[in-house]
């Protein structure tokens, strides 16, 4: 997956580009095909829920966290005014100028991409005060996550037109490739549900399938931060731990609830609490100093710790 990944950055889709629109379906698809999967086994909602919240607040926690604290989180950039003026006497002030604009631009769309986490967790609270989520609420769920696909379709297709940059043909070979991977995956979760189904004792067993599936499928995440900050590019790290977590929240559950009611797990109230008061931090030391400190990322992994122990251990 990294390396096709790899490739596209080359063929038409630039860093945050990739991490909001093409890297949460590499990365999110296990969530995808484990709520479809669940659908037609008539399943318990209340699981898909649970895989969906252990996602969404380990990326926004843990997965920037960890890359946080050990490799930085600058997304601004920027650099001391001796080494701007050596670059300048080398000719590559022009070279500056345009990673400078194109850092900031990424910046812009991260600060967007938060906001909608904060939009779509809000939306999910706000329908399930009822107590569940019906088919009407699967559908405004659903219909809002394909109203920001179309967006970001947009803005790349836009994108490439100011640039005059074409998407390339091998573009639509990394999608075939991409597809078959994600065959692979809907075939091992149908067998992991099967198998966890048939666990009737311990913690790895049927009762904890959505804490144990959303734990599993967020490994892919956590490569991929790991990767990309140690490649030194943390945009692509901090647009794809975000932008994953739109497949979760509000796809995953909407289209869940498109097939049947969801009766909300005691996990939702810590879950939506800890999303929200996360995705805040990142919004304040995004738009104020465009980096996270690295004291920001201790804060982050203590909160992961503390959603443990409020959501699963009591």
């Amino acid at each position: 997956m990294v390396w096709r990944l790899e490739a596209m950055t080359r063929n038409g889709l630039g860093g945050t580009v990739l991490g909001t629109l093409v890297m949460p379906y590499c990365s999110g698809i296990g969530n995808l095909m484990f709520a479809i999967l669940l659908a037609r086994d008539n399943g318990d909602g209340g699981d898909v829920v649970v895989n969906c919240l252990v996602n969404n607040v380990t990326n926004l926690t843990l997965l920037i966290g960890i890359p946080t604290m050990i490799f930085g989180m600058n997304i601004a950039g920027g650099g001391s005014s001796e080494k701007k003026a050596k670059c300048a006497k080398k000719g590559k002030a022009d070279k500056q100028k345009k990673g400078d604009t194109e850092r900031k631009v990424n910046r812009l769309s991260l600060l967007l991409t938060l906001v909608a986490v904060l939009f779509f967790t809000g939306v999910v609270w706000a329908l399930a005060r009822d107590g569940k989520l019906d088919f009407s609420d699967g559908l405004v769920l659903v219909g809002i996550f394909l109203f920001w696909q179309c967006f970001h379709v947009y803005e790349v297709l836009k994108s490439n037109v100011e640039q005059n940059k074409a998407l390339r043909w091998l573009m639509f070979l990394d999608f075939a490739l991409l597809i078959v991977g994600g065959y692979g995956i809907y075939v091992s979760t149908d067998w992991l549900i099967s198998w966890l189904g048939k666990q009737e004792l311990g913690f790895i067993s049927k009762d904890n399938l959505g804490v144990l599936s959303g734990w599993l499928m967020v490994l892919p995440n956590a490569v991929l931060a790991l990767y990309y900050s140690w490649r030194g590019k943390p945009d692509v790290t901090y647009a794809s731990q975000v932008g994953d977590g739109h497949i979760c929240i509000p796809l995953c559950i909407g289209l869940f609830a498109l097939f049947h009611p969801i009766a909300l797990p005691d996990m939702f109230e810590i879950g939506v609490q800890i999303i929200a008061g996360a995705t805040m931090v990142h919004l304040v030391f995004m738009a104020l100093l465009g980096r996270l400190p690295r004291f920001v990322g201790i804060i982050l992994v203590a909160a992961y710790g503390y959603f443990l122990w409020r959501g699963l251990i009591n």
